[in-house]
């Protein structure tokens, strides 16, 4: 982004986010449905991405891949709106270039910038994730009725604190996704030819925030514990067996394996890694149609 072009207001973000999340989620939301029911499994999985989608279109029917759709929707506008306008184009992006006496963006800071919007995000997304995963749990579909049902059982249950139930797992998983995503696109841009066409611009938009998506994956799925503990139904009187993240993560790699670790990463990786390329294309030219629209001095 030049520094003569005038940040654009917050209202352009927010709805730039918006598109893309939702473009983003209609197209792959059926792998984070996979990605879940795996994470959610003990032991050995008995099924492997195909094999998954086949039992679950077989025994439930092919609605089932959308089962918990609305929530990741209803927060996607919130969601993406926070990351990037506290990411890349403001808050957190000023303060650490302020804070290092840097005039451009680097990739330690770009790095740094994506763990503190991770960090940021978590707060906003934890309940739409914990009613996600509930919806998703097959093991709970006779539990819950809808969105509505979940928020009402687990405020009656628990209180409102309960919808932030696997907070601390949640922000260990964007905090490290956020920096290899933010810091992998800085490093992935530097290296490519600058863009002559702005087709040849969404390209590397597209081909960037692929490997972002990529990289993020890697270092973040380990906390397949998120899904163990949003996914467990709490008994008054027992401690659940996934409680803290690292402890978890502990107990799963000695009654698992390493291996359990990276439950889910198929299907996680097959989203996230294009689905990164695709947020960062929808974004990028959703921005440049704002800006051609508003015209100077945002252009």
């Amino acid at each position: 982004m030049s520094s003569t072009k005038k940040p654009l207001p917050f209202y352009v973000t927010f709805t730039a986010g918006a598109i893309a999340g939702v473009t983003e989620i209609l197209t792959f939301y059926p792998l984070d449905v996979v990605k879940t029911r795996m994470q959610l499994e003990r032991g050995k999985s008995s099924t492997g991405l195909l094999g998954s989608f086949q039992t679950i279109i077989r025994e439930e029917g092919f609605g089932r891949l959308y089962r918990g759709l609305v929530p990741p929707l209803l927060l996607e506008a919130p969601k993406r709106a926070t990351k990037l306008h506290v990411a890349a184009n403001d808050f957190w992006g000023k303060t650490f270039k302020k804070l290092s006496g840097e005039t451009e963006m680097t990739r330690q800071l770009s790095i740094i910038t994506g763990c503190s919007a991770g960090a940021t995000e978590s707060f906003v997304v934890v309940p739409f994730e914990l009613v996600k995963i509930k919806l998703q749990d097959k093991s709970l579909a006779s539990t819950y009725n809808g969105p509505i049902d979940v928020v009402r059982q687990i405020v009656r249950k628990d209180g409102i604190l309960g919808l932030y139930a696997g907070m601390e797992a949640t922000f260990w998983r964007h905090l490290w996704w956020n920096g290899g995503y933010f810091g992998s696109i800085f490093q992935v841009k530097s290296m490519l030819p600058k863009a002559e066409t702005p087709q040849g611009e969404l390209l590397n938009n597209f081909a960037s925030g692929s490997v972002g998506g990529f990289v993020g994956t890697v270092i973040n799925t380990p906390y397949v514990v998120k899904s163990r503990i949003q996914g467990a139904e709490k008994s008054p009187g027992v401690i659940p067996k996934y409680n803290w993240t690292y402890p978890a993560l502990v107990t799963i790699f000695r009654e698992e394996g390493p291996a359990a670790l990276y439950k889910g990463f198929v299907p996680k990786v097959l989203r996230l890694a294009p689905g990164g390329g695709v947020l960062l294309l929808v974004v990028e030219f959703t921005l440049g149609v704002f800006r051609k629209a508003l015209g100077p001095p945002y252009i």
